[in-house]
């Protein structure tokens, strides 16, 4: 029945006056679940894991990780709807915005930890060093969108792009956000072009600095293996060998000067402790040591959510940040602590579908570098806390307590979710 030609009989399909069930049936059908479904999961286990990390803490402020997901939830929410080429149209206000922040932390940042990442704006604590991973990537799709990395002289604009908040970053100090960058530049450049030897060749100064000052002898097949990478994959096939050999040299020699005057005490000591935490049991190896023994202690199934007595007693100090991968080994076992990671890599390849469905270069570009920003802080911390990497201060994503990091990675999903929303396959679903 109708009048004046609008229905008064219903439910109509998609209408008005359609069933509340109906209605919340169709808005999930055009959610994309893997994409959602898998972080809102983890901040949901992350919340009661953080809980767990402060029964016997003087002060009980886990709530806020759930707070702040919704908050962040909604930044999403709201990203998702806004193309992401609209906002890669001002890179340089994105570029004066990251760079300013990243030089007030100098000038009025907040000390804790041993670096000066903060700024207190109303009473909370913004770390910059966070947002700036999305401005990098966000900047470096504009640029490598155009841009591709098709001949060695193109690498020079996204590495001089990178490079002034690249160097903001790691004198804070803030050695664990700078690698962030790097691994964000290297996959971003691969993805728009540059060909797998340049990769290597990029990091080998990097590898021969550890080589130098682990092996030395090493130097003696690796330097000639990546000149020879050099002769196969460079135009310049006469001065490439010799530049590539000079440079691998300088950062070998410049290893024991780098290693004395540039890094700071506690930075060296995460950098080598792990392969023997049992030097300084009881200062620079206690995190590692406590982790280890936390997460093997939860066995295949573990304690029990709000059960681990290693959480319970606090051994692991900032379990609630970036050691809240222990906490889940110790309470959900080998079996959480796999789930968790399979989540991750699963989520990581959704985003490569969504990448490769991307309508233009620069909104595949921006999933790729998000997708190479989590999975490398995935990768770090996990290896940190289980004793196979040094511990560098990075969170893990959407379970480690933190204000900034947990906006940072809604603002990433938003992006994401705008890309697959707008994708080649016209599905609409995000």
């Amino acid at each position: 029945m109708t009048l004046l030609g609008l229905p008064l009989l219903g439910p109509r399909r998609g209408g008005f006056f359609a069933s509340g069930r109906g209605r919340r049936r169709r808005w999930f059908d055009g959610v994309d679940k893997l994409l959602w479904w898998i972080p809102l999961g983890m901040i949901f286990v992350a919340g009661i894991l953080i809980a767990s990390t402060q029964r016997q803490a003087g002060y009980a402020d886990w709530y806020q990780h759930w707070i702040t997901a919704a908050v962040g939830m909604a930044i999403a929410l709201l990203l998702a709807r806004v193309p992401v080429e609209s906002i890669t149209r001002w890179p340089w206000v994105i570029y004066g915005a990251m760079v300013a922040s990243l030089i007030a932390v100098r000038v009025v940042g907040v000390s804790a930890l041993g670096a000066q990442s903060w700024i207190n704006i109303a009473g909370f604590h913004v770390q910059p060093s966070e947002f700036a991973k999305v401005g990098a990537i966000l900047l470096l799709a504009r640029v490598l969108g155009r841009h591709p990395v098709e001949r060695p002289v193109d690498l020079l604009r996204p590495v001089a792009i990178i490079g002034l908040p690249w160097l903001l970053v790691l004198i804070q100090p803030d050695l664990g956000s700078s690698l962030v960058f790097g691994a964000v530049l290297l996959v971003m450049m691969f993805w728009s072009g540059m060909p797998g030897a340049w990769v290597l060749l990029f990091i080998s100064p990097v590898i021969s600095a550890i080589v130098a000052g682990v092996f030395p002898w090493l130097l003696l097949g690796w330097i000639p293996a990546m000149a020879y990478l050099a002769w196969k994959s460079l135009p310049w096939k006469r001065l490439a060998p010799l530049a590539v050999v000079a440079v691998e040299a300088v950062f070998s020699l410049a290893t024991p000067l780098l290693w004395n005057n540039f890094l700071q005490p506690h930075q060296r000591d995460r950098l080598t402790l792990f392969l023997d935490p049992n030097k300084d049991p009881l200062g620079g190896g206690y995190h590692l040591l406590q982790s280890t023994v936390g997460i093997g202690s939860g066995g295949w199934f573990g304690t029990g959510l709000m059960q681990g007595h290693l959480t319970l007693l606090r051994f692991i100090p900032e379990q609630h940040t970036d050691f809240i991968f222990s906490a889940l080994g110790e309470e959900t076992g080998f079996i959480g602590s796999a789930l968790v990671v399979v989540g991750f890599v699963v989520w990581i390849w959704r985003l490569l579908q969504i990448a490769g469905k991307a309508r233009s270069d620069v909104e595949s570009l921006v999933v790729v570098g998000i997708g190479a920003m989590v999975m490398f802080q995935v990768v770090v911390n996990i290896n940190m806390t289980i004793g196979l990497g040094p511990i560098t201060g990075i969170p893990l994503p959407w379970l480690s307590y933190g204000r900034s990091a947990m906006l940072v990675n809604f603002i990433a999903l938003g992006l994401c979710a705008s890309v697959a929303r707008r994708g080649s396959t016209g599905t609409g679903r995000w």
